[in-house]
């Protein structure tokens, strides 16, 4: 289980779109609000200026600055240089957008991290441009729905490689199900097949997650994952109107870490769970020897939990990027609780297989999906 959501205009729900969502009907309800924890209360993370204005988050003067930059953000083109109020975005640090608006340390904490989803504090001083368009497409998702930036597939993620294992039989694709021991097989430092019970499957590539490549040297680690699924009977106490579903950002400075800790609820309305049962998840990546009590701050936010389980998972990456041995490996899921990372590790790994970047302006033929 692996409660993530999408952005609703971000880069998954788009390939959703052009591949199986249309195509096999699927569902998606949207989560009814996105917090950020500040000074130990919970607050629902503005996305626009109307919504800065009357944020608790902020003081009145601190609001209209906010207003003013998330206004600017709106209408922001990168290809019409008059809505750049003056700023070389592919140059200049997004710590000096956020002085050039006068905005205080702690609204730069719940942007970066609520809205634009950073993990840490990094990219303050990296070009500002991807800090901007982030900021952008979260404005943006609200407004396709007018209350949350995320939606999640009715019934679960479970439809999402349903979806695509229709998809793949109409195109001539052959499912094994259960194949136990499943190795690559490589000659000459070149992937040639898989091969499982004594038989072997040859390929041309091979495509797959780090757990499959480990002991062949493909992969490196680069950290871990602490994440406690937990079954309740209520609603996540302090939220406005008891919402059924949310995802509440933990900061890393408001609790003196260097990664955020995330919390996300879904429940029997998305159709995961029987009738008045939740499920949340609570995840960060690991700092310190004992992983589970990094969570206990987003444990407190949850009330009675009737059941709890806690795993630690490794962090993968590729060492190499699959062209010369014909091994093409993902990324290990990470801490976050949207989709967004990973639906860029999708996109470079299409790069990687296809040798082009995946076009995501264009539309498939109507009644037809790629």
């Amino acid at each position: 289980i692996n409660a993530e959501y999408m952005g609703a205009g971000g880069v998954l729900v788009q390939i959703l779109r052009r591949t199986v969502a249309v195509r096999y009907g699927m569902e998606f309800m949207v989560i009814e609000g996105s917090y950020v924890l500040r000074d130990g209360k919970i607050h629902k993370v503005p996305a626009t200026d109307k919504e800065a204005l009357s944020s608790g988050l902020m003081g009145m003067f601190e609001k209209r600055r906010a207003a003013k930059l998330l206004s600017w953000v709106q209408d922001y083109e990168p290809d019409q240089p008059k809505t750049h109020k003056n700023m070389d975005l592919t140059t200049k640090p997004m710590r000096e957008v956020f002085k050039e608006f006068g905005l205080e340390p702690k609204t730069i904490e719940f942007l970066g991290h609520a809205a634009a989803l950073h993990t840490n504090d990094e990219y303050l001083d990296k070009p500002a441009l991807d800090t901007v368009m982030k900021l952008k497409l979260y404005s943006d998702s609200v407004g396709m729905y007018g209350s949350s930036p995320y939606v999640y597939p009715l019934y679960g993620l479970g439809d999402l490689p349903q979806a695509f294992a229709r998809l793949c039989a109409v195109y001539g694709g052959t499912y094994m199900l259960n194949k136990p021991d499943l190795k690559p097989i490589f000659e000459d430092g070149k992937f040639v097949g898989v091969s499982s019970e004594g038989e072997t499957a040859k390929a041309p590539i091979v495509v797959g997650d780090p757990s499959y490549f480990e002991e062949f040297g493909k992969t490196r680690k680069i950290g871990q994952v602490v994440r406690a699924i937990c079954l309740m009977d209520h609603a996540i106490p302090n939220i406005a109107d008891g919402a059924k579903s949310c995802q509440i950002i933990l900061p890393q400075s408001e609790l003196k870490r260097n990664n955020d800790v995330y919390v996300v609820c879904t429940s029997f309305v998305h159709k995961v769970c029987p009738e008045g049962w939740y499920i949340a998840l609570v995840s960060t990546t690991v700092e310190t020897a004992n992983p589970e009590a990094e969570l206990e701050a987003g444990l407190k936010l949850l009330g009675p939990v009737k059941e709890k389980f806690v795993s630690v998972s490794d962090i993968f990456e590729p060492v190499e990027d699959g062209t010369n041995d014909k091994c093409f490996v993902s990324r290990s899921m990470d801490a976050t609780t949207h989709f967004e990372t990973c639906a860029h590790d999708i996109l470079d790994l299409y790069r990687r297989v296809m040798g082009k970047d995946y076009d995501l302006t264009s539309e498939p033929p109507q009644g037809e999906a790629q």
